[in-house]
């Protein structure tokens, strides 16, 4: 007998003899019942009607128990964020935005408006203390890892050239914001609340800087690196450890109600971050030489490092300072090595931005209720609100951006930067609203506040930008950067490998043509909320092989590394922008042959009973649509889609001629020879009554004159065969959409191609 039928046996046998004794002991059992037990069976479903309606009361008592309702919330909440969230990326919106209005969406301002029994089902009054909490702790996490995004040194190198803007375009809106309080301190402000409490936070709120949202924003624009991109982080670095070291003597103001009164937690609060940068924040130096990657980086050091960060919140806590103070001291005095806060970040970030953090934005959205203003007095002040606060930051770092010396370009470009508010803000109003000092109206018209500057910023830097290309422009300002002589290529790949293997196509077809090959490398990351501390890693491990490449090739490269969430028409711009000669991409995985991407084309096949190979599945032509199309369309340079079959070298390449429109091939093909010193041979499918022929004979000779290895391929059709002899082939995108459908079956064995269009 086989060893699986016995197994199978055995398992029904060993199920029936020990169900069987189970069952036999239940029934024993039943017999020495105490009474209570008996009695409490009275009333039991009898029948499957009963016992459905049983299962309903108690299905209804589960989704509406504490935890059960929380989990409803939870998955609520992540939905609306991430709808959210990925609608404001369509308009090129931070994300941020979007679970801004997630969390307006899901408070009284509009599902508790137009659907009060939904809301009052979904968000009872007695439930939201959990969503609170769990935000809070999520907060926690979240300015512990934005502490790590702040590089100390970085802020200390950039202070000469950034103090200025900085501390000016903070405490300029500030002031604007206590002389506003002023203004409306008797008639909007609570009758329990000081003054001096109220003006502070209105100061304050007035003027914060969201410095992961600038980061990202200047991620997305490839500013990164720039002489703006620099001044302006560091300039939000060094505003943002600025306002949160006022926010927390004014959160120990607020709580005591006085200066005299609040000295000793200012105090204390001294005592503590001297004990954090000069006692614990050298002891975390030297952990973080010691243990620099994932390697050494076990569970005991994450559990230490989250006991400093939870002491670090907890002591500002008592002391009156915020728990997120705390968390933002620790993520500042966390080893200065990058390796050890990327993969500290990418411990906490994930779990903090995915789950935590948009509970926050509903929580705050729940505290928001915008139908709060009725009257056109409220919406004046809260217009009042939104001008004083762009004018206080904008205005402030524009000006004192020129008075450095900045130009007029980049100094509204960090003014329009600096004044981008998002969560930060939201933070501070939300510490605002808890300790009842914003009333319930002030609060909604600063949340609208937020949600206005914060989606300002990306259109008015288009704004600037346009502005500025149009004078530019007009004033013939603008010159060309092509320099003469210069081939200038453009490499824009996904994976890593696919970049070293674009390289060396780019090299063996242009490296001994009339110009000088000037070759740019481009890869994009589709995700904005790529966080500054892995960018360089990110960058690190895409660039890795194509640089490797072309110091093999003795290549010079340059890399370029951006974050899109429209990849084909950002390749597209750039292209054009950048006046590039040639746009050379890959054509994705589906027509490779290489071991890894012919296991991700496949799909199981159930009726079947076996694995499929995608290239089945599609037809030739469906290579080239979509952004592969929009790059041919679109781009004022030549493109080339390389279809990768495990390329290496192009000793024996294939050239297709359909019609006089594929002679621009035969440049190619010279410059190919040239590099290789291989052969080429030439299927010419041209016919003798097509229009042009006598110049297709003409060139055809003096190619084959110039290089002897070259020779006419007397076949007029595809064949597997035929294509099969070759390791390299060259089509035109016109030819390529001709025939792709005709010789489907024959394409699934041609060589390494490359696709291109005139």
């Amino acid at each position: 007998m086989e060893r699986g039928k016995k197994n199978l046996i055995f398992y029904i046998v060993m199920i029936a003899l020990f169900g069987s004794l189970m069952y036999i002991i239940v029934k024993e059992g039943e017999h020495h019942q105490k009474t209570e037990a008996v009695t409490s069976m009275v009333g039991k479903p009898g029948n499957l009607m009963e016992g459905l309606d049983t299962f309903t009361k108690l299905f209804v008592g589960h989704i509406q128990s504490s935890f059960g309702i929380l989990l409803l919330q939870i998955i609520i909440i992540l939905l609306f964020c991430r709808i959210f969230g990925y609608l404001s990326r369509l308009i090129k919106q931070p994300t941020v935005v979007g679970e801004i209005l997630a969390g307006l969406v899901l408070g009284p301002s509009i599902l508790g408006h137009y659907f009060p029994q939904a809301a009052a089902f979904l968000f009872p009054p007695g439930s939201l203390g959990n969503i609170t909490l769990l935000s809070q702790f999520g907060l926690i996490l979240f300015m512990f890892v934005i502490g790590m995004e702040l590089d100390i040194e970085q802020v200390r190198k950039k202070l000469k050239e950034t103090i200025l803007i900085s501390h000016v375009s903070t405490i300029f809106p500030f002031f604007l914001g206590i002389l506003t309080a002023y203004f409306i301190y008797d008639q909007y402000a609570s009758s329990q609340t000081p003054f001096l409490s109220f003006a502070l936070f209105i100061g304050i709120s007035m003027s914060i800087t969201a410095f992961p949202v600038l980061a990202r924003i200047i991620q997305e624009r490839g500013l990164t690196k720039s002489h703006l991109g620099t001044i302006s982080l560091a300039s939000a670095a060094n505003g943002d450890i600025t306002a949160w070291c006022l926010l927390a003597i004014i959160v120990a103001i607020a709580q005591t109600n006085s200066m005299l009164s609040a000295f000793y937690n200012i105090l204390f609060s001294v005592v503590y971050m001297v004990v954090m940068f000069l006692v614990v924040r050298p002891f975390l130096r030297m952990v973080g030489q010691i243990y620099h990657n994932e390697e050494v980086i076990d569970r005991d050091l994450v559990a230490f490092i989250f006991f400093v960060l939870i002491i670090s919140s907890f002591l500002t806590e008592i002391l009156g300072l915020h728990a997120l103070f705390g968390a933002f001291m620790a993520g500042l005095i966390m080893p200065p090595d990058i390796k050890f806060r990327k993969i500290m970040s990418e411990k906490v970030e994930g779990v903090s931005l995915s789950l935590f953090l948009p509970l926050f934005f509903v929580s705050t959205g729940l505290k928001t209720e915008i139908a709060l203003l009725n009257t056109p007095e409220l919406w004046f002040l809260c217009g009042l609100f939104i001008s004083i606060a762009i004018f206080g930051k904008f205005g402030s770092a524009t000006l004192t951006a020129r008075f450095v010396g900045e130009n007029w370009k980049n100094s509204l470009y960090i003014g329009a930067l600096m004044n981008t508010r998002g969560l930060m803000e939201l933070i501070i109003l939300t510490i605002g609203y808890e300790l009842h000092i914003l009333t319930p109206t002030i609060f909604a018209m600063l949340v609208l506040m937020t949600l206005i500057t914060t989606f300002m910023t990306a259109p008015l830097l288009e704004f600037i930008r346009f502005c500025f290309h149009f004078k530019e422009k007009f004033t013939g300002i603008i010159k060309p950067e092509h320099a003469e002589g210069v081939f200038k290529i453009l490499i824009s790949f996904g994976r890593a490998g696919s970049g070293q293997t674009l390289l060396n196509v780019a090299h063996q077809m242009f490296a001994q043509g009339k110009n000088k090959p000037e070759v740019t490398a481009l890869h994009f990351t589709t995700n904005t909320d790529v966080n500054p501390l892995q960018r360089e890693s990110f960058e690190a491990v895409s660039f890795g092989p194509i640089l490797e490449e072309a110091e093999h090739l003795g290549l010079q490269i340059q890399t370029r590394y951006e974050i899109s969430n429209n990849v084909g028409q950002d390749i597209t711009n750039l292209t054009n922008e950048g006046d590039y000669d040639f746009l050379l991409v890959g054509a994705g995985i589906t027509w490779s042959n290489l071991p890894n991407d012919i296991a991700a084309n496949q799909y199981w096949d159930f009726k079947k009973n076996r694995y499929l190979k995608l290239e089945t599945w599609f037809l030739p032509r469906e290579l080239l649509k979509d952004k592969t199309r929009m790059f041919i369309e679109q781009t004022r340079c030549p493109v080339g889609v390389f279809i990768n079959r495990d390329f290496e070298r192009a000793d024996k390449a294939l050239l297709v001629l359909d019609s006089e429109q594929d002679l621009h091939l035969l440049q190619y093909a010279h410059n190919l020879l040239k590099t290789t010193n291989g052969s080429i041979a030439i299927l010419d499918r041209t016919k003798l009554e097509d229009f042009g022929y006598e110049n297709i004979k003409q060139q055809l000779a003096l190619f084959f004159e110039s290089f002897p290895t070259a020779n006419p391929l007397y076949e007029n059709d595809f064949t597997a065969s035929l294509l099969n002899r070759y390791d390299f082939m060259l089509i035109s995108y016109v030819t390529w959409n001709s025939v792709s459908e005709k010789y489907k079956e024959a394409l699934q064995l041609m060589p390494s191609t490359l696709i291109i269009s005139k």
